[in-house]
């Protein structure tokens, strides 16, 4: 009577050990995505500073460069930098599957096929920003700014091409999971940047144009250090870059992924920028405009960390299925899932507790402040959203739905949260809360179409996918 007790505790001793081992897996894959998201998020950071530091150098001069140079700025960040952003995102499905698939050979051909792309792209950027001047008057800005905003565009053009090829480089590490080199390079470079930028605008007494021209000058240094890196590192040797005509043969199939990434990241971008835009025109303007601003600063300050996250997942999706591990990308995209949970659980938590307190770091008027308390709660929904949603577009990144993403971005922005966004704001009167309340409807929707693609796709056929991908990039380049 009592010999079936052996089996029953053999039976509870493997459920137990089977237990052990996938909570040991989960916490290994936890590790690894977060020891690359961490560096990405400082990587990221420090590309982001340069303008910052600059700004911050301008500011010293007088109000109208620091009013010209914001503006300047911001168009281009939305006119010119992000567009090159998103379309090196292609690079994210390319090298990443192809370095799982060890194809390592075409990572360098991508990357110059890339190089080359974003440079043409920036032909046409270029000629928008020696009539950036112009078309600010003609949006009703004002005239003295749009001028000092003209021609800080025009001495930042250089910049552009060092930033294109910048942007090539850095998803070409980050495919490869080659983030310490990145790391070091992006931080000694923002270290000298401050330097350099005040020395050519203030004893060089070139001012804003100096400014312009230490960012052109770190965006080229950066990419000589990583060039250096990638010449004569043992890591960089099995995947050189390939510089030729061969690679170029690959331009297709990167603009047929380019596209709609950079669509995915464009069209949200420039939806919260419409916002501020939408605020000047409600009643009390200075008032809306300003709260929106400093909810947009705080978000986009946030927006690093989930973007250094997603990056992470976006390499180990587009490595594991290119490898034909769909288990372990699944395993991997639960992982960040966890991150991004804590990530919003703290940084909403921390803005809720500090909202009648964080109007201050932006400004001294009360009114502001307390306008900006009571649109925090609607802040904190947001960034819950903005955590999950850089996870969820680094996962499409990876797995090649960038189409798929682009297409989610403009029913989501443009379809629902812009119409919601008027309606609140100016018909139902909520002002800057009913447009931020719009926009947050977009980002929802957007997350919640991007979750529901996530859990229900079938791993198993997603690898198979990427085979096929590689393999016919290699017919295609043959």
């Amino acid at each position: 009577m009592e010999e079936p007790l052996l089996p029953k505790l053999s039976s509870q001793k493997e459920e137990v050990i089977a237990a052990w081992s996938k909570s040991s897996s989960f916490l290994q894959d936890l590790k690894k995505v977060s020891m690359m998201a961490g560096p990405m998020v400082v990587v990221t950071v420090s590309q982001f500073l340069l303008q910052v530091v600059s700004l911050i150098m301008v500011g010293h001069l007088d109000q109208l460069s620091l009013a010209g140079v914001a503006l300047a700025t911001s168009f281009a960040d939305v006119t010119g930098f992000s567009i090159l952003i998103g379309l090196a995102g292609a690079l994210e499905t390319l090298c990443g599957q192809s370095f799982g698939a060890e194809q390592y050979h075409k990572l360098g051909s991508y990357t110059f096929c890339a190089i080359v792309s974003l440079i043409l792209s920036c032909i046409p950027i270029s000629i928008l920003w020696i009539f950036m001047d112009k078309l600010l008057v003609l949006l009703g800005q004002d005239h003295a700014i749009s001028l000092v905003a003209g021609k800080y565009c025009i001495w930042l053009i250089p910049s552009l091409f060092g930033y294109a090829a910048l942007q090539a480089l850095i998803r070409y590490f980050q495919t490869q999971t080659l983030i310490f080199p990145m790391l070091v390079i992006s931080v000694i470079v923002l270290i000298l940047h401050i330097p350099i930028c005040w020395v050519l605008v203030f004893p060089f007494g070139l001012g804003r144009d100096g400014a312009a021209l230490s960012i052109s000058i770190s965006y080229y240094l950066t990419v000589i250090l990583f060039g250096l890196y990638i010449k004569y590192s043992p890591a960089c040797q099995r995947s050189k870059i390939v510089i030729g005509m061969i690679p170029l043969s690959s331009i297709k199939e990167f603009f047929f992924l380019a596209i709609p990434s950079a669509l995915m990241v464009c069209l949200e971008w420039w939806s919260f920028e419409l916002l501020v835009i939408l605020g000047g025109l409600l009643p009390n303007p200075q008032l809306q405009t300003s709260v929106l601003s400093i909810c947009l600063n705080l978000c986009n300050l946030h927006f690093f960390i989930p973007y250094g996250v997603g990056a992470a997942v976006s390499t180990r999706v587009s490595n594991e299925l290119g490898a034909g591990k769909p288990k372990e990308a699944r395993d991997a995209i639960f992982a960040v899932i966890i991150l991004a949970t804590l990530d919003a659980i703290i940084l909403s938590s921390a803005l809720f507790c500090c909202r009648h307190v964080l109007g201050f770091a932006f400004s001294n008027d009360l009114e502001v402040v307390h306008s900006v308390a009571k649109i925090v709660p609607l802040l904190c929904l947001s960034v819950c959203v903005d955590s999950f949603l850089g996870v969820l577009s680094g996962v499409a990144r990876g797995a090649g739905w960038q189409k798929i993403g682009a297409v989610t971005n403009l029913l989501a922005y443009y379809a629902i949260g812009i119409p919601v966004a008027l309606l609140l704001g100016f018909v139902l009167k909520l002002n800057a809360k009913g447009l931020w309340i719009g926009i947050l409807t977009g980002s929802t929707t957007q997350t919640l179409v991007l979750a529901l693609l996530t859990a229900f796709t079938k791993w198993e056929k997603q690898a198979p996918l990427a085979t096929v991908r590689t393999s016919e990039s290699d017919a295609a380049g043959s």
